[in-house]
């Protein structure tokens, strides 16, 4: 099965995979981010203690999110890998809690054995950051276990991915390596439409890779997988903090930021958000799902026939 056929022009979002809770109206979902780890780049610590971790999901869900992704390893750039048994031991018992307390919850791992124990524990979703790569035995699972998965753009560990930050185009080089992913995943046994992908936003990628791959969501797009965005406090967000006081070198100091690239995402047609402040994602997607539902009439009336995001597709496709 081809992984290359280009959406139609009609459709620019793909819809949610199953099983899958979907936001209502099929809009853009919003993913909150609990790390239950003491050295994440943006809240290190703040949320390592369970039941910390647990009241923090609970309360993105009250803030809008439609799914809390749970990870105890920390991927910012230099972080050292921990051992599978700490990384189940802080994963495992927070998934099961917040699934127990109604939520929906994604589990960010790149091992096998910690994303079976934590879809044993009620996980509805995987997200490998990995795209698979990181364990051989992972593809294999997701099959077995047919929930749906998050596969991203990935080329090393944490460690030594600055290394691997060349490219001679980086938006065709992030999609084909995508789409290699997702032949893999397909050969693997998992089902398509239980693949979700990741541009993987400031993995192996310098500041203008990574903006390069934000402006060009549509052309990934065309793979005609849904694409999970995460650009939430990223270090490329920091340039655009200049502005009332605040200092770009605080992850939280590029919320605003981080909500308008939210916003971006779900007008381009992401099928979801990572972000770790919900309540603004959570606005952005409504808006975004709102103005949709006006753009075929909108077109209709300004006499183009062309709404507003697909001018949008097409002049980012005519650069």
């Amino acid at each position: 099965m081809s992984v290359t056929t280009p959406m139609a022009a009609s459709s620019p979002r793909v819809t949610s995979p199953g099983p899958l809770r979907a936001a209502p109206g099929d809009r853009c979902l919003v993913m909150g981010i609990v790390n239950v780890t003491p050295d994440s780049f943006s809240d290190g610590g703040r949320f390592a203690d369970h039941d910390a971790a647990v009241e923090h999901g609970l309360r993105l869900v009250a803030d809008g999110a439609d799914i809390v992704d749970v990870g105890g390893e920390s991927t910012r750039p230099g972080a050292s890998r921990v051992s599978q048994e700490e990384e189940a031991r802080r994963v495992v018992p927070v998934v099961e809690a917040l699934t127990g307390a109604g939520a929906q919850v994604s589990v960010d791992t790149m091992r096998a054995a910690v994303a079976a124990a934590a879809v044993a524990a009620g996980a509805a979703v995987v997200n490998d950051v990995s795209g698979g790569r990181a364990d051989p035995a992972m593809l294999p699972f997701l099959a077995d276990a047919g929930v749906p998965c998050v596969l991203m753009h990935w080329r090393a560990h944490s460690t030594t991915m600055a290394q691997h930050a060349t490219y001679d185009c980086v938006v065709e080089e992030v999609r084909s390596e995508l789409a290699q992913r997702c032949e893999a995943a397909l050969s693997a046994g998992i089902r398509q439409d239980r693949i979700i992908l990741d541009p993987g936003l400031g993995f192996a990628k310098t500041i203008e890779h990574s903006w390069s791959v934000l402006a060009a969501l549509p052309r990934l797009l065309t793979l005609g997988f849904p694409l999970l965005v995460g650009a939430s406090r990223k270090w490329f967000l920091a340039e655009c903090v200049d502005y009332a006081g605040l200092d770009g070198t605080r992850p939280e100091h590029r919320d605003d930021v981080s909500a308008a690239a939210a916003t971006l995402a779900a007008a381009a047609g992401a099928w979801g958000v990572r972000v770790h402040t919900v309540t603004p994602a959570a606005a952005a997607s409504r808006f975004v799902s709102r103005l949709r539902a006006v753009a075929p009439e909108a077109a209709q009336h300004s006499g183009t026939g062309t709404s507003a995001c697909g001018l949008v597709g097409e002049v980012r496709r005519r650069d």
